[in-house]
């Protein structure tokens, strides 16, 4: 069978975590935790980068450093990881969940204006798959109701908005390297920190609640407890392994796009008989071939599709369950309106084999299967 995902790892993970234990430096905080907050702050255009142990731990601490609380709302997608909203609800707010795009799968920005009530205080875009919402949009609207931008970029590194980082454009913002992201260290995740007003308090919650990376700059004479806060910091062993990581970063990205352009080229034919609808990038924006995925016509197709594939040996998934229709999103959330494209998309997309390396003729082996799956379908 081949794999849904595949992570890309080469020699010099091993040969970092090697250097990291021969230091006897295993905790947080570590030289190579300094050499990936340098990485991410240089590449993305972040001003401050926080090293944590995942992607969910990083939008807790946005949520934290959001100060939302009971009675708040946050607008967000309904078609995110749990992780999105779980964030916000552990701070007591209410996440409102509006509906996304078609063609991006993104919140829909049109719909933003008309979800925010008195009680609106942050708005959480999702790039999905590595593809950038409109930014400009969502700022524009944040900035005339007084309202926080906090990006969910767990999917987006190396992607772009008209040539600044996903992650860097938003007050915060929270990347993944989880193993199934481009970029992986098994679990781990980051805080990009857009704004000098944040980032004396997001040291202080990462650190514990307590003044202690303040302490090690010699800034105070000792440190102590001065705040909330939680034990957000990856091990030196992790901070390793993702160094190695991010140093080959660019030539990762690049093997994924060159197995996304494939799947897109193959796939057009059927896109044009109005079959399948292909992933759709924005002008302007540079995805970073996250994902590749599939709209069907509706479910059965889709089932048909994911079937046919699975007999020729390849793993293919659908995504999320809508959060506003799950038990906990109907208890701890609300709804902005019916969400019919959310529900939609949810039952018709697929996502392909994704990773970097995919032979091209499991690719065609991919497109043979679907292209079967769907005439037999139509015929019957």
């Amino acid at each position: 069978m081949i794999p849904f995902n595949l992570p890309c790892i080469g020699e010099r993970e091993v040969e970092y975590v090697r250097q990291a234990i021969a230091n006897h430096r295993l905790a947080g905080n570590g030289p190579f935790t300094v050499r990936c907050h340098e990485w991410l702050q240089t590449t993305t255009g972040a001003a401050k980068a926080l090293l944590t142990h995942s992607g969910t731990a990083a939008l807790e601490m946005a949520a934290m450093l959001s100060a939302v609380g009971p009675g708040d709302e946050v607008i967000m997608p309904s078609f995110t990881f749990v992780s999105t909203a779980n964030a916000f609800v552990l701070r007591g707010a209410t996440p409102v969940f509006v509906d996304i795009r078609e063609d991006t799968c993104n919140i829909d920005e049109t719909l933003l204006e008309s979800a925010i009530t008195p009680r609106t205080k942050v708005i959480v875009p999702v790039h999905y798959a590595g593809v950038a919402c409109d930014m400009d949009a969502i700022l524009d609207v944040a900035r005339r109701h007084d309202l926080l931008v906090v990006e969910d970029a767990a999917q987006g590194l190396l992607a772009d908005y008209r040539g600044r980082h996903l992650g860097s454009l938003g007050d915060l913002a929270a990347i993944s390297f989880h193993e199934t992201k481009n970029v992986v260290a098994g679990e781990a995740g980051a805080l990009l920190v857009n704004g000098e007003r944040w980032e004396a308090r997001a040291e202080i919650l990462w650190e514990k609640g307590t003044n202690r990376t303040q302490f090690f700059r010699g800034a105070v004479d000792k440190y102590t407890w001065v705040d909330i806060g939680s034990s957000y910091l990856p091990s030196e062993i992790t901070a390793a392994f993702l160094c190695a990581q991010l140093e080959a970063a660019r030539e990762i990205t690049e093997r994924r796009q060159h197995v996304w352009r494939r799947y897109h080229e193959a796939f057009a034919p059927l896109e044009s008989e109005g079959l399948i609808r292909r992933p759709m990038v924005p002008t302007g924006c540079a995805h970073n071939a996250h994902l590749y995925y599939l709209l069907f016509a509706d479910l059965s197709r889709r089932t048909a599709a994911q079937d046919a594939l699975r007999k020729a040996g390849l793993d293919a998934v659908f995504h999320y369950v809508p959060l506003h229709s799950s038990p906990a999103g109907r208890r701890f959330g609300r709804a902005f309106g019916s969400l019919p494209v959310t529900d939609a998309v949810s039952a018709r997309l697929l996502r392909l084999p994704m990773w970097a390396g995919l032979p091209d003729d499991q690719i065609s082996k991919a497109v043979q299967a679907i292209a079967g799956a769907l005439e037999s379908a139509h015929a019957g």
